[in-house]
């Protein structure tokens, strides 16, 4: 299965760090986080990879080069204006014409790719999103009211929801749904698909799961001890 590593955005949320690396090529350790990522495709059985590139690509390609490093063949994309999370797939039209992987660089997980891909396989979904259970916790006091009367409070609640984890697996009959040449979210892609009833499913995974774009993460991922000798990510306190 081919995958494609999304690596264009700005990493605003790490910024100053960003403003001289890509998100992708932040340090995890001694290494650059999308190095993991290809790593971990890489002993999921993934050797065809693209990497969609915009801010500072030509740093990602400098990096990465072709993939002969990991054993893997990496072609790149370059968006000439940013086409947001899902709209670089439209420059890859040709190429995705069987179901498909889609990523971003930046996510570190021990997840089963092969369970995920399996899953997709079995079902009649055109989307199957990784997911994960993260915690949420609010700054503020919570107010329930009815008619103005308040029935409950809450102070500054911890909640829980099930959230993307910014892995995808996707059939090629979704490209026709992304437009050429503008913008076009992942959020984009949800409302249009929910508002034809077009299905999608979910995988839910209970494992480690990190997005690098956020701090806590970022940190947090500094603490971990990746054995690339494993299948998957094996993870021991550092």
């Amino acid at each position: 299965m081919k995958a494609v590593v999304q690596c264009g955005g700005k990493g605003t949320r790490l910024r100053p760090h960003t403003s001289i690396l890509p998100k992708p090529l932040m340090p995890i350790g001694a290494r650059p986080v999308l190095e993991l990522v290809l790593k971990w495709l890489r002993r999921n059985g993934i050797s065809d990879v693209f990497v969609t590139t915009g801010y500072l690509g030509h740093l990602i390609r400098s990096v990465c080069g072709d993939g002969n490093q990991w054993n893997m063949r990496i072609t790149y994309t370059q968006e000439l204006e940013p086409l947001g999370t899902i709209g670089p797939l439209s420059l890859l039209r040709e190429q995705l014409d069987e179901p498909f992987l889609v990523l971003n660089g930046d996510v570190l997980t021990d997840l089963s790719l092969n369970q995920l891909i399996h899953n997709h396989r079995k079902s009649d979904a055109n989307i199957t999103i990784a997911t994960s259970v993260r915690s949420t916790k609010m700054d503020f006091g919570v107010i329930d009211e009815t008619d103005g009367r308040v029935t409950g409070f809450r102070e500054k609640p911890e909640l829980m929801n099930l959230v993307s984890m910014g892995i995808y697996c996707m059939n090629p009959v979704v490209l026709e749904r992304i437009p050429s040449g503008v913008p076009f979210g992942f959020d984009d892609l949800m409302f249009q698909m929910l508002e034809d009833d077009a299905r999608v499913n979910v995988f839910k995974h209970t494992g480690l799961w990190l997005d690098i774009g956020r701090v806590e993460d970022f940190l947090k991922a500094q603490d971990i001890a990746w054995d690339e000798q494993s299948p998957a990510f094996a993870i021991a306190a550092a």
